[in-house]
């Protein structure tokens, strides 16, 4: 299987700034970090409780 290169990055970068804007991608990047780190924890059947935020 071929490894993604630095001129297929940019092409998938700029293909993501165009659909969401500039504004936008720290937002859905922060998203999807929290569902990985979700389906990495059920995946090993950990379970913490919930933290309460404070706002």
């Amino acid at each position: 299987m071929r490894q993604i290169g630095l001129p297929e990055l940019l092409i998938i970068l700029g293909i993501a700034v165009l659909l969401f804007g500039g504004r936008k991608i720290p937002e859905v990047a922060k998203g999807l970090g929290e569902g990985i780190r979700n389906f990495k924890t059920a995946l090993k059947g950990e379970e913490k409780p919930e933290e309460k935020k404070q706002a």
